[in-house]
């Protein structure tokens, strides 16, 4: 395909779609593009709750890569929707979105795929690389995260060092959370309100304190979280509260205390010096727990990524194209 070498792939459009039954009620979306004889590959979006959308497949060579996306449960296009306060969220964890991408596997008949995605999504991927490294060809993962408390609390208090104004608007906002309580579990109590007003303000004040996390970096359109459609960004908030409440319903350390299991799986990642709502410690460990595993830092990015971001993740994407 003609294109300069680190431009993105032109947009395309999807071959086939469906929603999957995935049990208890949960349709999950995915749509399939490019090759359909092509090297197969899924993306992993983040979030919790972002949904997939159009530029995560422009990173694949539409000619060389069957090209998988799907909308974790009860966001995006899936059904349920968290938006619905009716929705009940208990079948909604770490393990059900792991048997989720499974079940999605097998329904599309792929023995195995290469996993790429960022920011929660890594999370997502480790963990179901982990479980199932049989069914693992490579990863290239962005931003990356293993949603430790450790991380969780620094996104949701340790950054509050840097933007105490953002966090004390932020912490006011569940002002029954005493002192520097645990805001997340408060803010998923509210979140949960029957009272749509308070639903409201606690998604306002929640999605506040993330745009204010990446405020210095450089992005153009919307506010990556406040800007969204009011349905896509009341199930954001739940949906991020609900597992970052829960520690994701993994072990402290876990995914990188198991690193070891994704040993003969090449690996990518890419990681900003500048991300301050996920610091580079995490890749540096994750990078060094993984025999298999190439660490890029961009000294010029946040989590957001940029130029130089996309490039290394093309490059990587582009390298593993032809990998048998």
């Amino acid at each position: 395909m003609d294109r300069e070498p680190g431009e993105k792939y032109p947009p395309i459009e999807p071959y086939d779609r469906g929603m999957l039954d995935a049990g208890d009620g949960n349709l999950v979306y995915w749509e399939m593009c490019g090759n359909p004889d092509g090297k197969p590959a899924v993306v992993v979006h983040g979030g919790p709750g972002s949904g997939c959308n159009d530029r995560g497949r422009q990173y694949f060579d539409p000619d060389l890569y069957r090209i998988v996306q799907f909308d974790q449960r009860n966001c995006g296009r899936s059904t349920p929707h968290a938006s619905d306060p009716r929705t009940d969220l208990r079948h909604n964890t770490t393990a059900h979105l792991i048997a989720d991408m499974e079940l999605l596997r097998e329904h599309l008949g792929i023995d195995t795929w290469l996993l790429h995605g960022g920011s929660w999504g890594s999370t997502l991927i480790l963990a179901y690389a982990e479980q199932h490294p049989e069914r693992v060809s490579e990863i290239v993962i962005q931003a990356v995260t293993t949603t430790r408390r450790s991380e969780i609390d620094w996104l949701y208090r340790g950054a509050g060092q840097i933007f105490p104004e953002a966090w004390d608007l932020f912490r006011a906002g569940v002002q029954e959370s005493a002192g520097t309580g645990d805001l997340v579990a408060a803010y998923a109590r509210r979140l949960e309100s029957p009272d749509p007003g308070v639903r409201a303000r606690a998604t306002a004040d929640w999605c506040a304190w993330e745009d204010a996390v990446i405020s210095q970096e450089a992005y153009t359109g919307p506010s990556p979280y406040g800007g969204r459609p009011s349905r896509d960004r009341q199930a954001l908030a739940r949906l991020c509260a609900h597992y970052f409440s829960h520690g994701a319903w993994l072990e402290e350390g876990q995914l990188i205390r198991d690193a070891g299991r994704l040993a003969g799986i090449p690996g990518v990642l890419v990681h900003g010096r500048f991300d301050l709502g996920g610091p580079l410690t995490t890749a540096w460990e994750l990078a060094k727990a993984w025999p298999d595993a190439e660490l890029t830092v961009i000294d010029v990015a946040g989590h957001l990524g940029g130029p130089a971001t996309s490039r290394a993740v093309l490059a990587a994407l582009d390298r593993f194209a032809r990998r048998a």
